[in-house]
């Protein structure tokens, strides 16, 4: 006999004997003590019966397995009524407890299918759209479920949903994980943009290649390699990486530097629309917008989901798709290069 055997049997050897007492009540009792309650609760096998679905001799054979596996009379029949032994009303009350929190399990469970949304919502997004979009509408989610706690992780990786817990995440681009269920919110678009001054004084380039002759600020991403620019020319998506005279490793400052008339840059459209809306920014190169996908809320299952998660989701995906991203149905470019122009010159 090898150490694993020999491990094995002073394991099995070792288990006490109640361990197997469970066990063997587990495999055979489940019948009988449902049975059993059932007669205790009802005051009858027939009522039982009922009850259960079964038949009234089913509900007497299970509980004389029962008494016979206790070796305990637990009721007193007579042709008129049934009651619990005095043995049959202490074992009643032992299960009673063990029966109501199994209810009490299931019927919580059936409230977070199907009952008011309440409980903990974990939710993943990348950094720059749940900063500018998912994190301002949590403020209005919280107050319109004030019984769910959400909790927002900002997280340009992929969301682990297993490992990190997580219900629902917030995606970019295109999707080619299958485990997960993807909703499309809104397409996902980029903007290149510059402050009314500079457009008015500088210009803006109405084709891709004019790039060259303008101040570019780019965003160096956390690999260590700069984003580049991406265009949608001749019915292809082609990248370039015009030179800069400023390099931020983050969006936020590339932003910035953008709003105080240092250059021009490629950003997100939920990062700038605000910005265009008010006038503080003006837009070029739309007919070349770049097809990237766009914007998802994922999770895993479509079936069985809480109603916490199921809110959530209805009420991102409307919120979301009522906003004026700026990118989705833009104008047409050409008309919005030489409006932008006007106004830039005219705020100038």
């Amino acid at each position: 006999m090898n150490q694993v055997e020999l491990s094995q049997r002073a394991y099995r050897t070792g288990l006490p004997n109640r361990a197997d007492a469970l066990s063997n009540c587990l495999a055979t009792s489940y019948a009988g003590i449902l049975a059993f309650m059932a007669v205790a609760t009802e005051g009858s096998f027939a009522r039982a019966g009922e009850r259960l679905g079964i038949g009234r001799s089913t509900v007497s054979r299970n509980v004389q397995r029962l008494e016979e596996q206790l070796s305990t009379r637990l009721f007193l029949r007579t042709t008129r009524t049934t009651s619990l032994t005095r043995e049959g009303e202490r074992f009643f009350a032992h299960c009673n407890v063990g029966v109501s929190q199994i209810v009490g399990a299931v019927n919580d469970m059936l409230d977070l299918r199907h009952g008011p949304p309440q409980g903990r919502l974990r939710v993943a997004s990348s950094a720059g759209f749940g900063r500018n979009v998912v994190a301002p509408l949590l403020l209005k989610f919280s107050d319109a479920y004030p019984d769910i706690a959400v909790e927002l992780i900002l997280d340009d990786k992929p969301a682990d949903f297993a490992g990190g817990h997580i219900d629902v995440a917030f995606r970019d681009g295109h999707l080619e994980d299958s485990s997960i269920i993807a909703k499309q919110l809104v397409p996902m678009a980029r903007m290149v943009c510059a402050a009314p001054g500079y457009a008015a004084s500088r210009g803006l380039p109405d084709h891709p290649d004019g790039l060259a002759q303008h101040d570019c600020i780019n965003l160096r991403l956390s690999t260590g390699r700069l984003q580049p620019w991406a265009f949608h020319v001749a019915g292809r998506t082609v990248a370039q990486q015009p030179g800069s005279r400023l390099t931020f490793n983050d969006a936020d400052l590339v932003l910035q530097a953008v709003l105080e008339g240092r250059g021009i840059a490629q950003m997100p459209v939920h990062q700038v629309w605000r910005h265009v809306a008010r006038g503080e920014l003006v837009t070029t190169l739309l007919p070349y917008a770049p097809q990237d996908g766009g914007h998802h809320i994922c999770y895993l299952c479509r079936q069985h989901l809480p109603s916490r998660i199921r809110v959530f989701i209805d009420f991102m995906t409307e919120q979301i798709r009522a906003l004026d991203l700026g990118g989705a149905t833009p104008p047409r470019p050409a008309e919005n290069t030489g409006a932008a122009l006007a106004t830039a010159q005219r705020q100038a």
